[in-house]
């Protein structure tokens, strides 16, 4: 049974073809090529800190919970089914109804990320649930209709703009086609085996005298592309049927006519052009949708010109090819370089869930603040920035456990960050035994850093070198040999925040001393002076 078209499916290609014909710049790779380069003030930020916040925060279990609540057998759905009842009764759109946002105060939170030496914030502006949280005029699930009853995006640009601080949106809703194919589907065993879930059963007329009367939920759940077929009735072979049906990470748009990209489209330009971020972070490998997401990108840099008399704004994409890394931004989800690029680009992680999970703050397994400045050091040597997501509870606060993360790395930045922010790449970003896996989702192999893993970066002519441990003995570093150097004499190091430390420079390594640590300090960073070494 396929659902029937939508209304936001109107249009077909008419609006991808108005936006390519809005613009001077042509949408393709090398004409965004031309124009694109890596904005100064991205270059000099280097950390960015993320709400990614949204409805999914609302029940605190963690990523991916609108989709995983539809998989019978997974901890996501016994948690709905014990906290929220079964999701052929209670669906995800009701989740996004609970969400409130009652305690959210956006300026208080920004003013503390500022503190903590943020240069930019990221604000989620759609995930794969396709909750739009602004006020969008070409989807009527949005926060201002919805859930907040808030415009959140333009909350969040007004705070973070008065913050003096860059300002970007991420939108993850290119996939939501696929990404939301279980909520079709139903149990394969138990009491309520065969009935189907809420987006496969309900339509417009249903909403009569509910909360969301008026709202299609199919312009939400985007329609049945692939639902289940009757008679599957085993939770394993449900699993496999999805796994070969709508489990791939999907770049293309769905198998039906162009109206789900045009909405796409015109959605993600109204985002552009009402709230003028200096950043927009796609959650896609490459750009989704061929020219209809070039036309966005096109569109986009067209907007900076009249905005700034240039391109001087960011959009992400992953996995990218050479010649895309011209035309825009390479984002490495979870993961590491193990290089120095030539290009900037930007890691993303998160110090927990990316949707708020309760359990990390009772277990208290969140990334620690030495972690996250060891890896903002390992980015920032290798010409990368990093963007860090601060999971935000569904009421709009952030917990205890998060707040000591945050004082911990502003009480580092405000030692160090003269090492950090306004600072470029050395000849090599550094030295030292421990390798990194190059690209995406590496964090879960990483086994930690030692005090011979140094880093480099320079800012105004001079050389910082950091420390990813604190070592409790000298540190031989050959790279700063007067050989690696060739001839060049280090004249004096000193700790921030701490005083000379004892250097001798051989031919073949320097030998650094450095005094034990004090309780709280982490990641040492020195400054070295002496002629020749920049």
């Amino acid at each position: 049974m396929k659902v029937g078209r939508r209304s936001f499916m109107a249009g077909s290609a008419a609006v991808a073809m108005a936006a390519r014909a809005s613009g001077a710049i042509k949408p393709d790779w090398a004409s965004l090529g031309e124009v694109y380069q890596a904005p100064d003030w991205f270059r000099d930020a280097k950390f960015g800190i993320w709400a990614h916040w949204s409805a999914q925060c609302v029940p605190e279990f963690g990523e991916w919970y609108g989709r995983l609540m539809y998989v019978q057998g997974s901890p996501t759905y016994q948690h709905h089914l014990d906290h929220y009842g079964h999701p052929a009764d209670h669906g995800f759109l009701e989740i996004e109804g609970a969400w409130k946002a009652e305690e959210w105060n956006p300026e208080a939170l920004i003013a503390l990320y500022k503190k903590a030496g943020a240069k930019y914030f990221m604000a989620l502006a759609s995930h794969h649930d396709n909750l739009d949280t602004w006020a969008s005029s070409h989807h009527a699930w949005n926060t201002t209709r919805i859930g907040p009853k808030r415009d959140i995006i333009g909350t969040w640009e007004k705070a973070v703009r008065a913050a003096g601080l860059r300002f970007g949106v991420s939108n993850h809703s290119s996939h939501a086609w696929h990404w939301w194919q279980t909520a079709y589907g139903y149990d394969a065993e138990g009491p309520r085996q065969g009935q189907r879930y809420d987006a496969f059963k309900l339509r417009k007329a249903d909403g009569k005298g509910t909360w969301w009367e008026g709202l299609d939920p199919q312009d939400l759940y985007t329609g049945a592309w692939y639902p289940a077929p009757e008679g599957i009735t085993s939770i394993k072979a449900m699993d496999a049927w999805h796994e070969a049906h709508d489990g791939q990470w999907l770049e293309d748009s769905p198998p039906a006519p162009a109206g789900f990209v045009a909405n796409w489209l015109a959605r993600q330009n109204e985002l552009v052009d009402k709230y003028r971020p200096d950043i927009v972070y796609l959650d896609d490998t490459g750009i989704p949708f061929g020219e209809a997401g070039l036309s966005a990108v096109a569109h986009y840099y067209d907007r900076s010109k009249e905005w700034h008399g240039k391109v001087d704004v960011a959009i992400t994409g992953k996995k990218l090819t050479d010649i895309q890394r011209r035309a825009v931004m390479e984002d490495i989800e979870r993961g590491y370089s193990d290089h120095l690029r030539e290009e900037p680009w930007q890691t993303c992680t998160c110090i927990g869930d990316w949707h708020y999970n309760r359990q990390r703050f009772l277990d208290k397994s969140y990334v620690p603040a030495i972690q996250v400045i060891q890896r903002l050091c390992d980015v920032v040597s290798k010409n990368g920035n990093l963007l860090l997501s601060i999971p935000v509870r569904g009421n709009g606060t952030i917990d205890s456990e998060e707040e000591k993360i945050v004082a911990g790395i502003t009480a580092w930045m405000d030692v160090n960050g003269a090492a950090i922010h306004g600072s470029r790449p050395w000849r090599i970003y550094g030295e030292g035994p421990t390798k990194l896996g190059d690209g995406m989702f590496g964090e879960a192999k990483f086994n930690g850093f030692q005090p011979e893993d140094v880093r480099f970066t320079v800012k105004d002519g001079v050389l910082h070198m950091v420390l990813l441990q604190w070592p409790t003995g000298p540190v031989r570093v050959p790279s700063l040999g007067s050989g690696a150097l060739k001839g060049a004499k280090i004249a004096r190091a000193t700790l921030l925040g701490g005083g000379s430390v004892e250097v001798r420079q051989d031919t073949d390594a320097a030998l650094f001393t450095l005094p034990p640590a004090k309780p709280g300090q982490i990641v040492p960073v020195l400054r070295l002076d002496g002629a020749g070494l920049v």
